[in-house]
C-alpha cells in the first residue's frame, strides 16, 4: 500500500509545485485561441503566415526594450507590420504571397538579430526564442489570459463570417461580410495570440502551436464544429502531457510539446492514409 501511496505521491508531485502550476495554466490559456486560430490558418492556406508573424515580432521585442515600452507592445507592432507589409507587397507587385512572406519574415528576424547584437539586454536569447514556460510570473498569466481572452471572443463570434471568407472570398464579398475587416481582424487576432505565446513557447515553437492543432483535427475530421473541438483537445492535450513528461526527463517543456504534436500529426495522417486505402474505389 504504501509503495502505491509513494507511486500516486510522485505522479501527481509536478501539480504540486507553484512554478509547475503556473506553466500549465499559461500554456493552457494559449492554447485554446490557438488552436481555434490554427483551423482558420489550415483552412485559408495562412500557416505560412503564422511562422512569418512568430518570427517578425522579434525586432518589435528588442526595440520595446530599448524603449523601455512593455515587450508585448513591441512585439504586436512588428507582428501587424509584418502582416500588412505582406498585403501591401501582395496587392501591389507580381510575386506570390509565399515569396513575399519569406522575405518579410526573414529580413524582419535579421533586423532582431542584428539589434539585439548591438544592444546589451538582460533578456535571454534563448527565453525569447524558446520561452520561459518555468519563469512564468503571475503578471504574465493575467496578460496571457487577456490576450487570450479577446483573441478567443473575436474568433468564436466571428467564425461563421471567418469560415466563409476561408472558403469563398469572392463569395463573402458578394454576401456582404466586411472581407477586409475579417482579414485584418485575422492576422491582428494572430499577432496577438503569438505575443501570448512568447512567453510560453517562445518564438520558434509558437508556429507549431498555431499550426499542429488545426491541420491533425483537419485529417481526423470531416466538419468544421468537430474541427475546432479536436483542435483545442490536441493543444490542451499535448501542452498539459508535454509539460509533465518534461518534468521526469528533465527536459524543456515546449520542445516537448511540439514533439507531441508532430507525433500526433504522423499518427493522424498514417490513419487516414490507411483508411483510404482501404476504401474499395468508385465506380
Amino acid at each position: 500500500m504504501s509503495g502505491f501511496l509513494d507511486f500516486v505521491d510522485l505522479a501527481t508531485f509536478p501539480f504540486q509545485i507553484d512554478f509547475m502550476q503556473r506553466a500549465f495554466i499559461v500554456t493552457l490559456l494559449i492554447a485554446i485561441p490557438m488552436a481555434i486560430l490554427s483551423c482558420f490558418l489550415v483552412l485559408k492556406g495562412w500557416s505560412l503566415m503564422g511562422d512569418a508573424v512568430s518570427h517578425a515580432v522579434f525586432p518589435g521585442i528588442v526595440l520595446a526594450y530599448i524603449f523601455s515600452i512593455p515587450l508585448a507592445i513591441g512585439a504586436f507592432a512588428a507582428g501587424m507590420f509584418c502582416a500588412v507589409a505582406t498585403g501591401f507587397l501582395k496587392e501591389n507587385s507580381r510575386i506570390k504571397e509565399d515569396t513575399v512572406l519569406g522575405i518579410v519574415f526573414s529580413g524582419m528576424f535579421g533586423l532582431g538579430l542584428v539589434l539585439y547584437v548591438k544592444v546589451q539586454s538582460d533578456v535571454h536569447l534563448d527565453h525569447i526564442l524558446f520561452g520561459d514556460m518555468l519563469g512564468i510570473m503571475p503578471r504574465d498569466l493575467i496578460e496571457t489570459a487577456l490576450l487570450a481572452l479577446f483573441a478567443t471572443l473575436f474568433l468564436v463570434g466571428w467564425r461563421r463570417d471567418l469560415l466563409v471568407q476561408a472558403f469563398d472570398e469572392q463569395h463573402a464579398k458578394a454576401i456582404g461580410l466586411p472581407t477586409r475587416l475579417l482579414h485584418y481582424g485575422l492576422l491582428t487576432v494572430l499577432s496577438l495570440t503569438v505575443v501570448g505565446a512568447l512567453k510560453a513557447v517562445g518564438i520558434i515553437l509558437s508556429v507549431a502551436m498555431v499550426v499542429a492543432p488545426g491541420a491533425i483535427a483537419f485529417l481526423l475530421t470531416r466538419r468544421f464544429g468537430p474541427m475546432l473541438v479536436v483542435a483545442v483537445a490536441v493543444a490542451a492535450g499535448s501542452s498539459v502531457l508535454g509539460i509533465y513528461i518534461s518534468f521526469f526527463l528533465d527536459s524543456a517543456p515546449a520542445p516537448t510539446i511540439v514533439l507531441l504534436m508532430t507525433a500526433l500529426f504522423i499518427f493522424a495522417f498514417v490513419k487516414t492514409m490507411l483508411e483510404s486505402r482501404g476504401k474499395p474505389a468508385a465506380t
